[in-house]
């Protein structure tokens, strides 16, 4: 069983990307220099939108979850991991995270990416005001 949604934003010119153990997507119209981990403005969803389905996936220590972000021609997958601590009902965030901390903000936890880690042409990409394509897919492995 797997469970799915899709995120719309864009980048921003002062996207620093350069955090070292989270990404961030926000409904947030502007961006600061003390925002290193947002990569993205103007989400059309927060984690308290996100698919019903999603959510209750996203809510399974088991959960693995992919996410795809896509701009200005660029891609880059991250594998992250669901946990029963999430409780996805902040309006306006979306957090990534390497760590298995928790907030109403954290989408994922235990992520192979971070802020710092995505490609330098993906980030210049959203500093030019690349359209952000943000697709997440959720699954619970089958038990051998």
């Amino acid at each position: 069983m797997k469970a799915m949604d899709t995120v719309r934003a864009r980048g921003h010119p002062l996207v620093r990307a350069s955090h070292p153990t989270t990404f961030e997507v926000t409904r947030d119209e502007t961006l600061t220099l003390a925002g290193d981990c947002i990569i993205g403005v103007a989400a059309d969803k927060g984690a308290a939108d996100l698919a019903p389905g999603l959510k209750a996936m996203l809510s399974d220590d088991r959960a693995v979850l992919t996410t795809r972000l896509t701009a200005g021609g660029e891609t880059v997958l991250v594998r992250s991991r669901g946990s029963a601590g999430l409780t996805l009902d902040h309006p306006r965030d979306l957090v990534w995270r390497r760590s298995s901390f928790v907030s109403d903000r954290t989408v994922a936890v235990h992520s192979d990416h971070t802020a710092a880690a995505l490609p330098r042409e993906f980030v210049e990409a959203l500093r030019r005001g690349a359209e952000l394509l943000i697709e997440l897919e959720a699954g619970i492995p089958e038990e051998d």
